[in-house]
């Protein structure tokens, strides 16, 4: 269903973000590499669910990333531990505190399927340290093409973020979806950039 101009409703309990899908076609030449004292990156082979989901909800919270905690633990498995999926950890102390995800099931591409850091280092030059290691090992394999998706729920910088870092808008879409503070999937707190409209 293509929506009209003007207005349209949302459902009682229900969110809508704008998303947007940005790919490159190329890798893009080398810029600036921050360097970042204190934090490394490590693969993580076939993470346990219960850790991925903790560094998930860490950073995802406040951008109310949903989809990964909704999820039956037997499909995330599945797809974390595919050999085609990459899923890196950014390390300071000895702790988790980012996340990079790269899955290459597609033939031909790669998608960066989650990128965040948590609020302990955001700010720091962490994010463009990570795109850049993000970017290396996606172009270190035969790809065409290197995509994303980011939406108007998350961070404000997110969508300028990824279009310095050479990625092209190429595609709009509206997403609906379960408010998850309604459920106490995720606090009522979280993410007030987004007000919590409650019924009833």
């Amino acid at each position: 269903m293509m929506l009209g101009n003007g207005y349209t409703d949302v459902p009682p309990g229900k969110l809508a973000a704008v998303v947007t899908s940005l790919e490159m076609r190329e890798r893009p030449g080398k810029g600036r590499d921050p360097e970042q004292p204190g934090l490394t990156l490590r693969h993580v082979a076939a993470p346990a669910t219960d850790w991925y989901r903790d560094l998930y909800r860490r950073i995802g919270t406040e951008w109310l990333w949903v989809s990964r905690l909704v999820m039956p633990a037997e499909e995330l498995t599945s797809i974390i531990a595919d050999p085609a999926v990459e899923v890196w950890a950014v390390l300071r102390e000895g702790k988790a505190e980012g996340l990079l995800e790269l899955d290459f099931r597609e033939a031909g591409s790669c998608e960066l399927a989650f990128f965040g850091l948590t609020p302990a280092i955001i700010g720091q030059g962490a994010g463009r340290w990570l795109m850049n290691r993000a970017i290396e090992r996606a172009w270190s394999r035969s790809i065409r093409r290197f995509w994303v998706h980011t939406c108007s729920i998350d961070h404000p910088s997110a969508l300028g973020f990824y279009i310095r870092s050479g990625f092209v808008p190429y595609q709009r879409q509206i997403e609906v979806f379960d408010d998850p503070r309604l459920s106490g999937l995720l606090p009522r707190d979280a993410a007030p950039h987004v007000p919590l409209i409650v019924t009833g």
